[in-house]
């Protein structure tokens, strides 16, 4: 019997994966096992590939290197495609913000967590509020009201944006600590030792404030600059490629 060909645009049965130790955790419940599934992109809205670890208690976003021509020998076999699958652990907060801006919105009123979180296009949103501490952390981005045994939610921008301050505040501390090059001379730090360059505040700020900015929608991306008190740049194209929000990044190509 003759073997059928795979067709040219099948999805592939095997990748290549480099992930944390957690992800591969044996499952607590028989038939489990790591979840890759499409949730909305919380900067743009658009289908994303995540993964969920075997007990669903922790999410990765999963982002592919893709050179061309290029294939993998798994075992006895040649794995056509030759794309590097990373997964790199993601606050889920982040994705579940997006569906308490939509709510806040389109109804303006408090609601039950799972009337929020809910989408026909991506069903897997719900395993969102599975994922380890994240109701103990809604506190951050929402107002709670309870009443009797059940909590209701409402999006608040206000303690949204001061929790989005400490998060551009951590990555500040890191790329700090990193001794990673940022603003205008960004460029030059390839021929000049980085210990050499001191880097203004406000760059590390804005630099954060860029990578922050990929997985929060354009318009709470410009209300956290104004928080911040980030001045506006008189160009963009004296931003740095690298710290610009995905969707200007787009516009430009």
């Amino acid at each position: 019997m003759q073997r059928r060909r795979r067709p040219a645009d099948a999805r592939p049965d095997q990748w290549v994966l480099v992930a944390p130790e957690s992800v591969t955790e044996l499952p607590k419940k028989p038939g489990g096992g790591p979840l890759f599934t499409r949730l909305r992109n919380p900067c743009t809205g658009e289908a994303a590939l995540y993964l969920f670890n075997s007990s669903a208690q922790q999410l990765f976003e999963v982002k592919a290197f893709h050179e061309e021509y290029h294939s993998w020998f798994i075992g006895q076999s040649v794995q056509q495609d030759g794309r590097l699958l990373f997964a790199t652990p993601m606050d889920p907060l982040f994705l579940i913000l997006w569906y308490l801006i939509t709510a806040e919105k389109e109804q303006g009123k408090f609601q039950l967590l799972n009337q929020v979180v809910v989408d026909p296009e991506f069903p897997s949103c719900t395993m969102l509020l599975q994922c380890a501490g994240v109701k103990q952390l809604l506190h951050h981005i929402t107002e709670e009201k309870e009443i009797g045994s059940q909590k209701f939610y409402k999006y608040n921008q206000e303690k949204t944006l001061r929790w989005l301050k400490k998060k551009v505040n951590q990555t500040v501390k890191v790329l700090k600590g990193s001794n990673i090059c940022v603003g205008g001379r960004v460029q030059s730090a390839t021929f000049i030792s980085s210990k050499q360059i001191t880097d203004a505040e406000e760059d590390y700020l804005r630099y954060a404030h860029g990578l922050i900015s990929e997985y929060i929608p354009e318009d709470l991306s410009a209300e956290l600059s104004k928080y911040l008190q980030l001045p506006q740049l008189a160009s963009s194209s004296a931003e740095p490629p690298l710290k610009m929000p995905v969707q200007r990044r787009q516009r430009r190509k």
